[in-house]
C-alpha cells in the first residue's frame, strides 16, 4: 500500500491500489453503457419506423407477391408450346411419322415470308380435364396409324334418308324450274352472286330443296358447262382416283403454300393432297421461285390450277372447294378442309378415325371460339367491317322470317363454328347440307358462319356431327394467320 502526505496544513489521504482498479472499472463500465445506449437509439428508431410501415402498407405486401405469381403463371403458359418446339419438333423421334425431312421443303415453298414460329411445330396441344392435363385431339399410337384404311362401310347410306341427290344443271331442269340459260350471265358480275356456275335459284327452290326424301334435286354449283371453274382433263382424271382428299385453296395471289406435315407413311400412299390455285396464284408463286413439278406437284401438294374462277368476290371462288369437294373428287369417300392460313400437322386417316368414326360421326366443324349466337355474330361481323350492314341485314331479316330461333344450341350442339377445318364423310346426307350450305353464301354474304346455324336447324336430320373444340381444331393446324389481300377478279 502507498501512502501520500502533504505538510503545510494539508489533508493526507491514503489511496488504495485496490480503490484506484475498482475505479477505473466503474468508469469503464459507465462508457460502455452509454456506448451501448447510443447504438440502440437509433436501431429502436428503425424497428418503430418498420412496423409503422407495416401496419399501413400490410395489404399492399399481400397482393404484390400474389400479382408477380399470377404474372408468372400467365407467361408461363404463353411459353410452354414454344418451349416443346425445339424438342418435338426439329427432333422427331419416330420413324413412322413425317414431318421434320420435309422441312427444307416447306421453307423452299414459303419463300419471301418471314420465318413464323407457329411453322411446321407438331408438339400437341393440351387442356385440362376434371383436373388432369390431356391432349385436345387423341390420335392412335404411331404403330396403328400405320395399319388404318379407308372404310367402305354403306351402313350410314343405307340408314340415311336421303339416298340419291340430283343436282339441278341446264341438262337436268326438273319440271317448273324456270331458269334456264337464258336467265343466266356467262359474265362476273358483282350486281348478282348468280351466274351460269350457280344457275338462278329461286325463292321457291330455295324452300323445296330443304325437304327431305330419298332422291332430292337441288342446286349445288357447276350448273353450265360454261359457267367457269375449269380444270384440265389431266387434274381431273387425278382428282378421281382420290379416296381421301386434304384439300385448300389459294384465290387471287392470297396466301403461301404450307407443306403438310404429321402424316404416317401410310397415309402418304392412301390420300391426295391438293392445292387449288388460280392463274394470279400461279403468277405470284412463280414469281417466288415456287414451280410446279412436272408431275404437277410442289411438295407433297398436287397443284390444281383453276381457270375462269365464276366470281368477282373470291372468297366465293373459295367455297367452291371447300364446300363441294364432293362435286370435285366424285369418287372420294372421306375429305379434309384446310384453309389456306392453316398448316395441316396432324395424319389424315387418324384424323378420320378420331373425329369420325371414333364418334360414329360423318361431319366434324370446330365450335367458334367467342360467339354462340348467329345473331350475335352478325352483329361482330358488321363491326369488323367483314361484310355491309345491308346485306347482313337481309340475311338475319330473311333468317327471323323463316323462324329461326335466338338458341345458342340445336340439336344438342353449339350452333355457331368455325369452319377452318371440316372432316366428314361424303354420304347423300353430307352432300346434301354442303349443297345447301354454298346456296346459301351465295344468295346472301360470304361470311360462312353466319349460314351454318340456319342450314343445321332447317336440316334437322343430320344430327351426327361432331362439334369439336377450339383446342382441337389447334391442334389440327398451325394457324399462321392471312399473309396478303386476294385481290378481286374483273370482267
Amino acid at each position: 500500500m502507498a501512502s501520500s502526505s502533504f505538510s503545510n496544513n494539508s489533508i493526507s489521504i491514503m489511496v488504495s491500489d485496490d480503490d484506484s482498479d475498482e475505479l477505473g472499472r466503474k468508469r469503464v463500465r459507465a462508457r460502455r453503457k452509454r456506448k451501448k445506449h447510443g447504438h440502440q437509439r437509433p436501431r429502436n428508431e428503425l424497428n418503430q419506423l418498420l412496423i409503422r410501415l407495416f401496419v399501413k402498407y400490410w395489404m399492399l405486401l399481400i397482393f404484390l407477391p400474389a400479382a408477380m405469381l399470377i404474372i408468372f403463371e400467365v407467361t408461363s403458359v404463353g411459353r410452354k408450346p414454344g418451349l416443346v418446339v425445339h424438342s418435338e419438333v426439329n427432333e422427331v423421334k419416330s420413324p413412322n411419322l413425317m414431318g421434320n425431312s420435309e422441312l427444307t421443303k416447306s421453307k423452299e415453298a414459303t419463300q419471301g415470308k418471314k420465318p413464323d414460329s407457329k411453322l411446321n411445330r407438331l408438339d400437341p396441344i393440351t387442356h385440362i380435364v376434371s383436373g388432369v392435363r390431356e391432349p385436345c385431339l387423341k390420335l392412335l399410337p404411331a404403330e396403328e396409324l400405320e395399319h388404318l384404311d379407308i372404310s367402305e362401310d354403306e351402313e350410314s347410306t343405307i340408314s340415311s334418308p336421303v339416298k340419291r341427290l340430283m343436282y339441278i344443271s341446264d341438262h337436268l331442269t326438273p319440271h317448273g324450274h324456270g331458269g334456264g340459260n337464258s336467265t343466266l350471265s356467262w359474265q362476273r358480275t358483282s350486281v348478282t352472286r348468280f351466274n351460269l356456275f350457280t344457275g338462278n335459284q329461286t325463292f321457291d327452290e330455295r324452300e323445296k330443296s330443304f325437304k327431305v326424301s330419298e332422291t332430292v334435286a337441288l342446286h349445288c354449283g357447276f350448273f353450265s358447262e360454261n359457267g367457269g371453274f375449269a380444270i384440265s382433263d389431266r387434274d381431273k382424271s387425278y382428282m378421281q382416283t382420290c379416296k381421301l382428299v386434304v384439300s385448300t385453296c389459294a384465290f387471287g395471289g392470297g396466301d403461301d403454300l404450307y407443306q403438310p406435315i404429321g402424316m404416317s407413311e401410310a397415309s402418304l400412299k392412301k390420300v391426295c393432297y391438293v392445292a387449288f390455285w388460280d392463274e394470279t396464284t400461279l403468277a405470284a408463286q412463280e414469281s417466288q421461285g415456287n414451280k410446279i413439278g412436272e408431275d404437277g406437284l410442289i411438295g407433297k401438294w398436287r397443284i390444281v390450277i383453276v381457270r375462269n374462277p365464276p366470281f368477282v368476290d373470291q372468297r366465293l371462288n373459295g367455297k367452291i372447294p371447300k364446300m363441294l369437294p364432293h362435286r370435285l373428287f366424285p369418287h372420294a369417300k372421306y375429305s379434309i378442309w384446310v384453309d389456306s392460313k392453316s398448316q395441316f400437322r396432324r395424319d389424315p386417316l387418324g384424323v378420320v378415325e378420331a373425329l369420325l368414326w371414333r364418334r360414329n360421326s360423318v361431319l366434324a366443324i370446330s365450335e367458334h371460339g367467342a360467339r354462340s349466337s348467329v345473331y350475335d355474330e352478325a352483329k361482330a361481323v358488321v363491326l369488323k367491317h367483314k361484310a355491309t350492314p345491308e346485306e347482313v341485314e337481309v340475311q338475319m331479316t330473311q333468317y327471323r322470317k323463316d323462324g329461326l330461333p335466338e338458341d345458342k344450341r340445336f340439336n344438342g350442339k353449339k350452333a355457331l363454328n368455325e369452319a377452318s377445318v371440316i372432316v366428314r364423310k361424303h354420304t347423300p346426307l353430307t352432300n346434301m347440307f354442303m349443297c345447301l350450305w354454298f346456296n346459301e353464301v351465295v344468295r346472301f354474304t360470304s361470311r360462312d358462319q353466319l349460314s351454318f346455324p340456319y342450314v343445321l336447324w332447317r336440316l334437322k336430320v343430320l344430327k351426327n356431327i361432331n362439334m369439336f373444340p377450339v383446342c382441337t381444331r389447334r391442334d389440327l393446324v398451325n394457324s399462321m394467320g392471312h399473309i396478303r389481300k386476294a385481290k378481286p377478279l374483273t370482267n
